[in-house]
């Protein structure tokens, strides 16, 4: 994709218009792409795509059969009707988009209020050479504007243009007498080939993908996949009998197998990641970053930094094996857009120099490197212990009762449990100072969840009934922009003394901050 440099956007804006009248939009004010009623209608028949190809694919040729087309046809007049009454431009320092014509909207969008740009290209819309522009707020379940679709140069121009009027709007704030000057973009970050490859080794993006097959040809023949696999087993059986295996060379055709499963959904990971993260680079311009990346698709997305509000180190058994660690982060975004288009990944896969780089660069006064970690009391473990233990009973009783002797392989499963979950609270800890406050935790993977103090939405102690029996409190600490999936930004099992100092320190640090999103 090119960079912004290229952008031809020219705009003079004029002052915001007061009063009950509609805001006067700049005179060059900008239509979308010609094209741009196809790529609406694609992304509106979208969801009937299954049925329509159903349609002419089983359809016995019956007129009837004929009338969803009509609803096509007013879907093709709807996108093309778009075209032709959408007009976006410059007022002072907003941004209005006007929309209808029988029925007409503008909606004044403050450059200052736009927290994320984000621009994706399709293979179809690198083929045209155009671009599908989202601006994202903190707030909100949908983006404030979506620009689908603008010619590229247009879209750069747009993003840079949101990016130097936010900046400008963020000096005036303060008091700055004049527009900030341009930075040069650095790169901070940036993948070659082999990273990429290693971050499909990582990833278990092709199980995902395969579990979704599963999933859809399940709904469309609930036997197609169990016919599939009792066919399977009768020819490998069948195979397997008649050169007389014994249980070693069962044994061997199973494990075969299994690495041969293994081995196809990691190159499906592979794949999927070339697909994803190919040309991945982050790049800073001023406090502003951007991320590119994509093979035939590109996503390109930008966030400030201080829209950053909590960061996650990730560490799994592969990436031990390959000397390598992911940093993702969370954003303050509209909440609709966070896992696709949302700046969310600074380093999916790098060294732990380049992550520590990374963090001592964007986080400068947070001491990373010299974080002082407590550990939290290792006599806790059988905490995380316990609430497995119910399960392990109830499936070893129901495998005893049902296959016999098979039901005592609940012990051995009972003592893995028990030292796993001491080996978790061993390396359990936290780390706070006058910048940052940080948890880590896993074992076999590991990660290490942390947030600037003046980023925390909410501080909060909470004991439970089995706390109060063991003299223990957790510390629950909230951020915006967090994901469900993630490790939660808490501290566990502290003594309640330590976690009520704790939680008044931190308080108090925030009621003399300003909360900054």
């Amino acid at each position: 994709m090119p960079s912004a440099g290229r952008s031809t956007m020219t705009t003079t804006p004029e002052p915001m218009v007061t009063g009950s009248a509609p805001p006067t939009v700049h005179a060059a004010e900008r239509r979308l792409h010609p094209m741009s009623w196809l790529f609406v209608l694609l992304a509106q028949l979208r969801q009937f795509v299954v049925p329509l190809v159903a349609l002419l694919v089983f359809g016995r040729g019956d007129r009837n059969e004929l009338w969803p087309l009509i609803g096509v046809g007013v879907l093709v007049l709807a996108a093309v009707w778009q075209y032709f009454t959408f007009r976006y431009g410059v007022a002072g320092d907003a941004l209005l988009v006007r929309k209808g014509l029988l029925e007409r909207s503008v909606r004044v969008i403050p450059f200052a209020r736009i927290h994320n740009v984000a621009l994706q290209q399709s293979l179809l819309h690198r083929l045209f050479g155009v671009a599908e522009v989202r601006l994202e707020s903190a707030g909100g379940k949908k983006p404030e504007a979506e620009m689908r679709v603008l010619k590229l140069d247009d879209a750069l121009a747009l993003e840079q243009l949101v990016r130097h009027r936010g900046q400008a709007s963020a000096v005036d704030e303060v008091g700055a007498p004049s527009t900030p000057a341009v930075p040069e973009a650095t790169t901070l970050l940036q993948l070659p080939l082999g990273e990429v490859v290693r971050h499909g080794l990582v990833s278990n993006r092709g199980l995902i993908v395969v579990g979704a097959g599963v999933a859809g040809l399940s709904q469309i023949s609930p036997r197609l996949l169990p016919n599939l696999f009792e066919r399977w087993g009768e020819v490998l059986f069948g195979y397997a009998g008649s050169h007389d295996f014994g249980i070693a060379g069962y044994a061997l055709a199973a494990a075969s197998l299994a690495v041969l499963a293994v081995a196809l959904l990691r190159l499906l990971s592979v794949l999927l990641s070339l697909l994803q993260y190919y040309g991945f680079t982050l790049r800073e311009s001023g406090r502003r970053l951007t991320v590119e990346r994509g093979l035939l698709a590109r996503w390109r997305t930008s966030a400030s930094r201080r829209r950053i509000q909590a960061w996650t180190l990730y560490e799994g058994l592969t990436h031990r094996l390959l000397r390598r660690r992911s940093l993702h982060v969370d954003t303050a975004v509209a909440e609709e857009q966070q896992q696709q288009r949302a700046l969310r990944e600074l380093a999916p896969i790098a060294t732990p120099q380049a992550c520590d780089r990374l963090i001592a660069h964007l986080l400068p006064k947070a001491d990373w490197a010299g974080q002082a970690w407590r550990p939290i009391p290792v006599h806790n473990w059988w905490r995380l212990f316990l609430p497995g233990m119910p399960w392990i009973l109830v499936v070893g009783g129901v495998a005893g009762w049902r296959f016999g002797a098979w039901g005592l392989l609940a012990v051995p499963w009972l003592a893995w449990s028990a030292y796993a979950a001491r080996q978790h609270a061993r390396r359990a800890a936290y780390a706070v100072n006058d910048q940052l406050v940080a948890v880590r935790g896993g074992w076999w993977s590991r990660w290490w969840r942390f947030a600037e103090i003046d980023k925390l939405q909410a501080v909060s102690l909470s004991v439970s009934p089995l706390d109060r029996r063991c003299g223990t409190a957790t510390l629950w600490l909230d951020t915006a922009g967090a994901t469900p999936m993630g490790p939660s930004l808490r501290i566990r099992f502290l003594p309640t003394d330590e976690a009520r100092a704790l939680h008044d320190t931190l308080a108090a640090t925030l009621s003399r901050r300003p909360l900054r999103w």
